[in-house]
């Protein structure tokens, strides 16, 4: 079974790092785009960083632009979202996905990604609280 597993969420103060991880099994995400999106209580879900399969590109929303960087580690077929100078804003639950299994129209467009929010596979979300 397909299923992806996001970690590393937690209380972090303002101005604080988190690493975010997206462990995948039944799938291997080499050959994926993936997406880390996010949702806070009252908003819509909003695609903040997605990255090619290969590593061709990546995208990243404007509100996290220079502060969060995505990668992957194949070895552990993983993708990270590194999570710096976090602001009050960044409160919410932080979901990883893919298109879908065998699905492969984003693998090269990881803007076209991160603006879809009706994707196939979702991990379970990890919740990430930024305050003082």
């Amino acid at each position: 079974q397909v299923q992806l597993v996001e970690s590393g969420g937690g209380l972090v103060q303002p101005g604080g790092s988190l690493r975010l991880s997206c462990k995948a099994s039944g799938v291997t995400l080499e050959y994926y785009a993936v997406g880390w999106f996010r949702q806070a209580p009252g908003k819509e879900r909003e695609g903040i960083s997605c990255i090619s399969s290969s590593d061709t590109s990546t995208y990243y929303a404007d509100s996290v632009k220079g502060r969060f960087t995505i990668a992957r580690d194949n070895a552990k077929n993983t993708v990270f979202l590194q999570m710096d100078s976090l602001k009050l804003d960044a409160t919410a639950v932080y979901y990883c996905a893919i298109e879908g299994v065998g699905s492969t129209w984003y693998s090269k467009n990881p803007r076209g990604l991160c603006r879809n929010r009706y994707l196939e596979v979702w991990g379970q979300g990890t919740l990430v609280t930024v305050s003082s």
